[in-house]
């Protein structure tokens, strides 16, 4: 006996490669395990920080490995060659699949439902059998609406006995494929994005404009078409803590000269303009000569003033003869237990001014206002409210554009269609014999369906009920 195989030739024996099941598992068996190695790895990070990572499972062999890794293209998996080329394997192999198996299913699908000879009735899968105390033509109302009840239009088809026959969920069936075709659809809306969009972050002074973003790792120039400024960042802290409640940015965006647009966003709420999306994802606090300090003043018996100065720049309490001048400032003030103060932090937690107020050239009195704090805001000459010091913070913003990603929420919709058709459908087929018997009626139920068997026999049987048999 000659094998099949063997007289094949090199594309019947590729479609048979790609059209199997064995390559589905495995190559699906591929992408998840690398999957898994890319989500541990930091993708287009600092070698640092993976290497970092590293040490905690391999010790001090943790640069060996990652040098490895980054060799075989861990570090930038997504978008390597070979992982692109397992997910058009993926793709050619579902394609197949769904080529060499769908002119069976269609040919099924588009069949109308027909007529059965008596002797199919024993041999269907569901089948049932009741008397009706009535004449046929009295049972056959009664047969036609209730089927109706039930959900299934009948046909009827009389010669040598009556029948009824309906059907529902016919391209039910195809519900699998069209989840193989939504699959494809995502594919090329994840490979869209990765090609043709970038993922970056811009770390953006208060008071600073940029064109340009950063790729992550290499740190590349990405230009973006127009400029975004950071008008404001601030932050806010949760009661007697440390612990960021939230932190915003006001930005703009600026466009041939213009300023065409303004946002303030926050974590989970981004600003996006021209297919770019730019995330909330970071603060940092850098020191800047041109920094400006922001209080409001309220000068005892006097009317309350928003007034701004530099480091060196004194300012005057309205209504006196006494200027205030910043000596020293800390970002975030902290006490030991001696009663010492420090510096904690990097970062605005707890900024606070050291104010030295001068009259007549002799400095009169000194204080620590503190931005949280307003038991501190009061002064010999009045309130004074620390509000903010303009130009120190930078926004990270992540920034990212993503052109595939209406294509990946379209393949998304088509699924939920899929996936609703192959779990939920089912194709469900009932045929029913009327034969008169003198003065009743005996009625034969047969029915099929390719899901949900027993919910298909429980309508039948409802139904059954319903005639009082």
């Amino acid at each position: 006996m000659v094998d099949k195989k063997e007289n094949q030739n090199i594309i019947d024996r590729i479609w048979s490669l790609f059209s199997s099941v064995t390559l589905a598992v495995i190559n699906f068996s591929a992408i998840s395990l690398t999957s898994i190695v890319g989500t541990i790895i930091e993708q287009q990070a600092e070698p640092e920080r993976n290497i970092k990572l590293l040490s905690k499972f391999f010790g001090d062999s943790a640069p060996t490995v990652y040098k490895m890794l980054d060799t075989l293209g861990f570090t930038d998996m997504f978008r390597s060659w070979w992982f692109i080329t397992l997910l058009f394997i993926f793709a050619a192999n579902l394609i197949i699949c769904s080529i060499d198996r769908l002119p069976a299913i269609w040919k099924v699908a588009k069949e109308p439902i027909k007529p059965i000879p008596p002797d199919r009735f024993n041999s269907m899968p569901i089948k049932r059998e009741i008397v009706l105390k009535m004449r046929l033509d009295n049972a056959k109302n009664i047969v036609e609406a209730g089927m109706k009840k039930i959900g299934f239009a009948s046909n009827q088809h009389e010669e040598n006995e009556l029948q009824f026959y309906a059907e529902k969920g016919r391209y039910s069936r195809l519900g699998v494929y069209v989840t193989h075709f939504s699959i494809i659809i995502i594919l090329i809306g994840a490979v869209a994005g990765i090609f043709l969009g970038f993922n970056g972050s811009l770390n953006l002074l208060e008071g600073t404009t940029s064109a340009v973003a950063y790729s992550f790792g290499t740190a590349k120039e990405i230009p973006l078409g127009f400029e975004i400024r950071c008008d404001d960042f601030d932050v806010s802290f949760y009661d007697n803590s440390d612990t960021p409640r939230a932190f915003r940015s006001k930005l703009a965006i600026i466009e041939n000269g213009k300023e065409v647009l303004k946002k303030e966003i926050e974590v989970n709420t981004p600003l996006r303009y021209k297919g770019i999306t730019f995330y909330q994802s970071s603060y940092n606090f850098s020191s800047n000569k041109d920094a400006l300090f922001l209080f409001t003043m309220t000068p005892n018996n006097g009317k309350q003033e928003d007034i701004q100065f530099g480091f060196d720049e004194p300012f005057k309490i309205s209504g006196t003869n006494v200027t205030g001048k910043v000596a020293d400032f800390s970002p975030a003030l902290g006490m030991d237990e001696s009663g010492k103060l420090f510096t904690y932090a990097n970062l605005m937690n707890n900024p606070a001014v050291f104010i030295e107020f001068s009259e007549g050239g002799k400095v009169v009195h000194k204080q620590w206002i503190l931005k949280r704090y307003q038991e501190t805001w009061k002064t010999p000459y009045g309130i004074a409210v620390f509000k903010d010091l303009w130009g120190v913070q930078a926004t990270g913003l992540q920034v990212r554009k993503d052109p595939g990603v209406w294509i990946v929420y379209l393949g998304c919709l088509i699924m939920g269609i899929g996936l609703y058709a192959a779990f939920f459908m089912s194709h469900s087929r009932i045929w029913v014999r009327l034969v008169s018997d003198k003065n009743n009626t005996k009625v034969y139920f047969a029915a099929s369906a390719n899901k949900n068997k027993i919910s298909l026999e429980q309508k039948i049987d409802k139904l059954i009920k319903s005639f009082g048999g």
